[in-house]
């Protein structure tokens, strides 16, 4: 993995890419790119901003507009890769959060744009 690799992959989503990283990601992780789905499966909470479905393998989100939203999109992503790895594992909750936190982090000390986008990557 390059040294900007994650800044970018943030840096992509932030500014309406994020089908762009989502490849980078897949590549990477060396696993299938998930496909993005504006709106929720049927049963889901509207309080939740996305969801991954292992079955078909989507990220469905709740409205477009948090397809820029880099929490959101990592932190399914990163249940996209789990289970693709393992069926069975799904991957915490915690263990999802500090799989995005590494990404921002990344893209916050790379770039002075970091604090111009702050609002927008802490709101999972």
């Amino acid at each position: 993995m390059q040294a900007n690799f994650k800044p970018l992959v943030v840096w992509l989503i932030l500014n309406g890419k994020a089908e762009e990283a989502l490849a980078l990601l897949a590549k990477d992780y060396r696993v299938n790119t998930p496909k993005l789905k504006i709106g929720l499966p049927k049963g889901r909470k509207a309080n939740v901003s996305g969801c991954y479905t292992p079955k078909d393998e989507p990220i469905s989100l709740l409205n477009s507009d948090v397809m820029g939203n880099p929490f959101v999109i990592l932190h399914e992503f990163y249940h996209h890769l789990r289970t693709s790895v393992d069926k069975k594992h799904k991957g915490t909750e915690r263990k999802a959060n500090k799989f995005v936190m590494d990404f921002i982090e990344a893209y916050k000390s790379s770039s002075a744009q970091g604090s111009q986008h702050s609002a927008r990557l802490f709101n999972p």
